[in-house]
């Protein structure tokens, strides 16, 4: 019988792949028949595409797929993308849905691994695109940034707690000083180099002024989010792009009762998430149009933090608009057209 589908399933590890071989031949049957680890370096990049060669058929594509999982994932798809190999990563929060539906009680990197392999044969994914030169070096930039400033919050906490007692210590308040100061230094000069590295290409420069339209949000947050999602290269609508930043609702259930409240399952970019925080507050306290979607969700639940994630949302949305419309954001717009100031929150 002719195979139709060829898949390797991959559970990605900071040290090991976990590797699934499955097909699915004209009757629509998936079948799983092979498995192997290998070193999660190059030396078992190439081990991998050895054996997965030997052991799959030469006249039917053949497609990897993986979860995204932090930055462990990222050399093995870089390797495989450059050996013009196709390549699917999926968020996690879709294989974690996908494995409840199967009769698997136990999780392991084998099971994960069968699981990863059996999405793929049965869903229809998309080639994943690796990340455009300038997306990836603004990306680094900014995670570099975000860092910094986890270390110098904590150098300050420090700073204060020594300061606070009866007899503190002179060198190590000078050290503690001197390190802030090199941390501020740092960020500095990460602003200054992507600063300059907006300016090299100009649809990124517009792009990220643009955006920066929208109440709340700098340059820097959109530089993030363009960064974050390689310019919405494989973002089709909304709903996608929440929950690739893990805004997508998630609800415990448990035959037809539901059992907890819902949640965002937060299973997506957490940069995202971090990005729209501080633009969401602004926005709340700056601009109608979110302060009503505010003030009514808090009333309908009481939950200060709760409205305020749905407000990150929306504004990711709204970004997201922006950037596919290119049409700049007016928050008088729905005065102006006597339009009560609302959006509709899932």
């Amino acid at each position: 019988m002719r195979i139709v589908k060829q898949v390797v399933g991959i559970d990605v590890a900071q040290k090991e792949l976990v590797v699934s071989l499955g097909k699915m031949h004209e009757d629509w049957t998936p079948q799983l028949y092979a498995r192997k680890a290998f070193e999660n370096s190059k030396k078992g990049f190439v081990a991998l595409v050895s054996w997965t060669k030997k052991l799959t058929a030469q006249d039917c594509p053949v497609r990897y797929v993986m979860e995204a999982t932090g930055v462990y994932h990222e050399a093995l798809a870089y390797f495989l993308e450059a050996a013009d190999h196709e390549v699917t990563i999926v968020l996690p929060n879709k294989i974690s849905n996908y494995f409840k539906t199967l009769k698997v009680k136990t999780i392991t990197d084998k099971t994960a691994a069968d699981t990863i392999a059996t999405f793929g044969l049965e869903k229809k994914l998309e080639l994943w695109k690796k990340p455009k030169p300038i997306f990836k070096r603004i990306r680094q930039l900014t995670r570099e940034r975000e860092q910094l400033i986890q270390i110098r919050t904590i150098a300050k906490n420090q700073l204060h707690a020594e300061q606070s007692e009866a007899e503190p210590g002179k060198k190590t308040l000078e050290r503690l000083k001197k390190q802030i100061e090199f941390l501020k230094k740092q960020e500095k000069e990460i602003k200054e180099e992507l600063q300059a590295l907006q300016q090299t290409e100009e649809h990124v420069h517009k792009s990220i002024k643009l955006i920066s339209t929208v109440t709340g949000v700098g340059k820097l947050t959109a530089a993030t989010v363009l960064a974050e999602t390689n310019g919405f290269e494989q973002v089709r609508n909304k709903r996608q792009l929440s929950s690739y930043a893990g805004y997508d609702v998630r609800e415990k259930q448990s035959g037809t009762s539901v059992k907890g409240k819902p949640r965002i399952s937060k299973k997506g970019n957490k940069y995202l998430r971090k990005a729209m925080h501080m633009p969401a507050l602004t926005a709340i306290r700056h601009d109608d149009r979110f302060k009503a979607v505010y003030a009514r969700l808090v009333a309908k639940h009481g939950i200060k933090m709760k409205a305020a994630v749905a407000v990150q949302r929306k504004l990711l949305e709204l970004i997201y608009t922006i950037y596919k419309t290119q049409v700049p954001y007016d928050k008088n717009y729905l005065m102006k057209n006597g339009i009560q100031a609302n959006i509709e929150i899932d």
